[in-house]
Order: C-alpha cells, then sequence, then structure tokens
C-alpha cells in the first residue's frame, strides 16, 4: 500500500463546531460553538459538545437564528469550501413545513427600499410628484 492511499483510507478526525461552520450552516466557527454550548445543536434529540466528532451518517438538528434545520452528514469537510460545494457534504432533512415557514417569512420581509431595476426617479418625476404634492 502507498502512502497516498493510506492518507485516504485513513478516517478524518473534524469537530462538530467546524464542521458545521464550514458547511455554511453557522457564518463563523465562534457562532457555532456558542450554538452548541446553549443546547441548541442535538443529536437524537440530545445535546452535543462542540468537541465531538462527527461521523458520516450522523443527523444533527441546529436551530439557527432563521431556521431549524435537520441535516444528515455525507462527506466530511474540515475547510470551509464556496456555498455550492458546501452543500455536497450533508443532506438536507429539514421537514417541509419548515421550510415553508422560512419562505413565508422571507415574502413577507419589506426593507422599504424600491424595487431593483427600477432605478431612482428623473428630474421630470420629482416635479411631477411635487405638484401633486403642493
Amino acid at each position: 500500500m502507498k502512502a497516498a492511499d493510506i492518507i485516504k483510507t485513513e478516517k478524518k478526525k473534524v469537530r462538530l463546531d467546524k464542521y458545521l461552520w464550514s458547511i455554511r450552516i453557522f457564518k463563523t466557527r465562534s457562532q457555532a460553538t456558542e450554538a452548541i454550548d446553549k443546547g441548541r445543536v442535538k443529536i437524537k434529540g440530545e445535546p452535543v459538545k462542540a468537541s465531538r466528532n462527527v461521523v458520516i451518517g450522523d443527523e444533527y438538528e441546529a436551530r439557527t437564528e432563521h431556521k431549524n434545520w435537520v441535516i444528515r452528514v455525507t462527506q466530511v469537510l474540515e475547510g470551509r469550501l464556496a456555498y455550492a460545494e458546501a452543500i455536497k457534504y450533508y443532506e438536507d432533512l429539514t421537514p417541509v413545513e419548515e421550510l415553508e415557514r422560512v419562505n413565508q417569512v422571507a415574502a413577507s420581509f419589506h426593507t422599504g427600499k424600491r424595487l431593483s431595476k427600477i432605478g431612482r426617479p428623473t428630474k421630470k418625476d420629482r416635479r411631477d410628484l411635487g405638484e401633486l404634492l403642493d
């Protein structure tokens, strides 16, 4: 067996907080650690520790600010990747009801800003608006 083969067969050990950060469930690793410490991340309904090693096939429930995630680990990821790549390392098992709730909240969210691609009012538009208000 070659040295490269040994490295490939060797199991990677990755902490849970680092894994949740690297698959982009949490924005920072410290946020992931804080959520775990506060009991917002569970496996089989039991709180876990941030130092727990991630194992392929584990199912975690992670409660973030916006969404209650249910994920199954499909591959172990050591470092942070682009979102398009990171989603390949877990399977999202979040219930449909939760996804609908998140979509409903997002649809009702209004920032008060103009819609994109509409642009600013022209000088003529401002004059017309001024005449209307006077």
